[in-house]
């Protein structure tokens, strides 16, 4: 019934053209772990008033099924400012349909007023102990894209076989139920409730149990600039520095507020590096400020660069920002923690294709790591597991610049990432430390891990699969490689099969996942290389890392032997010409 979205489908119907058609109704959106991704358009591919409903009426079917008490619970409902003019489609549309549906059904709706953080939703269904949450965002994804995605009763993302019970109810309920194009029913219905004032007074309070230097946050003469890059962050943010009693950041003035067009980027991702932060880096010279913190649009990631002594800024990766945070929260902990003996219920969590990092600090000041599959919902699941065994969770990275700081949330949070950078930069600087200078710090007291990652883009599915194909039938059928240029193979876990040559059964411990691409090899020289496809994009990425030993500082050979090894990854194992793989670069 949306009245922009049938003049596209009627206007092709009378064009005859078939190609489109079958693009908008040839197949369905799929629901998976990670909810929807896709564009906002016409037909049931697409992001749309009725795809959103149709997957809304059965989540509520398969929440009905799994909770007698859903509606004395209920569920919350956030929003990012994404909007399509052409299809009508925006975020808080599609929330709101939701929400009524939901409503229609007699289940109290937390439906944010306003726009938000995606933390923002685990946090409520953890807070208000609710039996889901929603978020519709497609984070950092061009600008036509939307998302939904799906938060079960314990606070973490879902897992299977969650996707599995969910998708197949949105097949057996497609139909549109009476009224549910109606959304002004809502806002007379008793059923609806709004958490904004209330959240945004609870989390704030929440993320302070992290302040430790008050004081210093005081007094610190450091500047920082922000930029939430046309998304959702900017207010956000700037409260946070306030709870923690720091000055507001500089807030780029052309980025701070939500725009769906992103005007300023090509990707609203600062994933993607400087090209997102020029207009940071211009506002941090005008303003003298020497730390750039950057979130994506729906502000659970976070970028920070720092200006170098020679005047050139340097952006951390992911895995370098999980090595300070890692190091700089457990020095926190220990500091507040007197009693030598709580150090066994510590736990740090990264995910698989992370650094790690975590692992050499745990070994030696003698809490506990785990790695987790790729993902935060891996990672949030895990964490709540531990929590519920007494288990201190402390900090949780992925290497695509998400950190889980606090443990109100049990997802990826850039806001309070931001904030908790922020007064560690505060802190090094009564030291007279840069970021810099301490990560090196870190890595000169655990171990130099260098990390290199990158990916392909490719649109063939075919080309993927004869790819991951050619890896597990190297020297004729059911063979790995043995060696990646000079590089000797000394291990290969493959989650996609289940083979772990380093076990005794030669089993992975990890789960395994059939319908994703993923090859772990280890190197005779300590080198890790995993390559994987992307469950939300045409890539192939992969990750590698050299960890060295306490004591081995000549990290620019290190740096040598790391270029070398993925040259020949790149060369051997992606064959990038014979299989028309386009880099990232280009």
């Amino acid at each position: 019934q949306n009245p922009k979205t049938y003049a596209i489908v009627k206007q092709l119907l009378a064009e005859g053209n078939a190609g489109e058609l079958q693009k908008y109704f040839g197949s369905r959106m799929e629901f998976g772990t990670a909810g929807l991704r896709a564009a906002m358009g016409a037909g049931i591919s697409h992001m749309n008033d009725l795809t959103i409903i149709q997957t809304t009426q059965g989540f509520c079917r398969y929440l009905e099924k799994n909770f007698s008490d859903l509606k004395k619970r209920g569920v919350v409902i956030g929003f990012d400012a994404r909007a399509h003019l052409s299809s009508g489609g925006s975020s808080k549309r599609f929330a709101r349909l939701a929400a009524n549906t939901f409503i229609s059904q007699g289940v109290p709706v937390y439906l944010f007023s306003d726009i938000i953080p995606t933390p923002f939703v685990p946090y409520t269904v953890t807070h208000l102990k609710l039996c889901a949450g929603i978020m519709v965002t497609a984070s950092h994804n061009p600008k036509q894209d939307n998302g939904y995605k799906v938060y079960w009763e314990n606070g973490a993302q879902i897992i299977s076989p969650h996707d599995k019970g969910i998708s197949q109810a949105i097949e057996e309920n497609q139909e549109p139920w009476p009224q549910a194009w109606d959304d002004k029913l809502i806002d007379s219905s008793p059923l609806l409730h709004d958490p904004y004032a209330m959240v945004n007074k609870e989390y704030f309070k929440d993320i302070q149990k992290q302040c430790f230097y008050r004081n210093i946050n005081k007094e610190t003469n450091l500047k920082f600039v922000h930029t939430s890059v046309h998304g959702v962050g900017h207010k956000f943010v700037q409260l946070a520095f306030k709870a923690f009693d720091l000055s507001p950041p500089f807030a780029v003035p052309e980025q701070k507020d939500p725009d769906p067009d992103f005007p300023t980027v090509k990707y609203p991702n600062p994933e993607e590096g400087k090209g997102v932060l020029t207009l940071s880096f211009a506002l941090a010279e005008k303003d003298g400020a020497r730390i750039i913190l950057a979130n994506d649009p729906d502000a659970d990631r976070l970028a920070v660069a720092e200006k170098q002594e020679s005047g050139e800024w340097k952006v951390f990766s992911g895995n370098e920002l999980g090595a300070l945070l890692g190091w700089w929260i457990f020095t926190c902990w220990k500091n507040n923690n007197r009693d030598t003996r709580a150090i066994k219920d510590v736990y740090m969590l990264s995910s698989t294709v992370s650094s790690k990092i975590l692992r050499a600090i745990a070994l030696k000041e003698g809490f506990h790591f785990e790695e987790t599959l790729t993902g935060f919902k891996w990672m949030g699941n895990r964490a709540k597991q531990l929590m519920d065994q007494g288990k201190a969770v402390l900090f949780a990275f992925e290497e695509a610049i998400g950190y889980m700081c606090c443990p109100a949330v049990l997802d990826k949070d850039g806001v309070s990432a931001a904030v908790i950078t922020a007064e560690m930069a505060s802190f090094l600087a009564t030291r007279n430390l840069s970021l810099t200078q301490q990560l090196k710090a870190v890595y000169d007291e655990y171990g130099f891990h260098l990390t290199k990652a990158s990916y392909f883009i490719c649109h063939d599915p075919k080309v993927i699969q004869q790819l991951f194909d050619n890896l597990r039938n190297f020297d004729g059928k059911n063979t790995y490689p043995k060696s990646c240029g000079r590089f000797k193979v000394s291990a290969i876990r493959d989650l996609t099969t289940g083979y772990d040559s380093s076990q005794p059964d030669q089993k992975a411990i990890l789960p395994t996942s059939k319908s994703s691409q993923m090859i772990t090899f280890t190197f005779a020289n300590g080198g890790v290389a995993t390559m994987r496809t992307s469950g939300t994009e045409p890539k192939i990425k992969y990750y590698s890392e050299l960890c060295a030993p306490p004591g081995n500082s000549d990290v620019e050979q290190l740096k040598k032997e790391l270029d070398e090894l993925v040259n020949a990854l790149e060369k051997d194992f992606f064959q990038p010409e014979k299989n028309k793989l386009q880099r990232k670069t280009e």
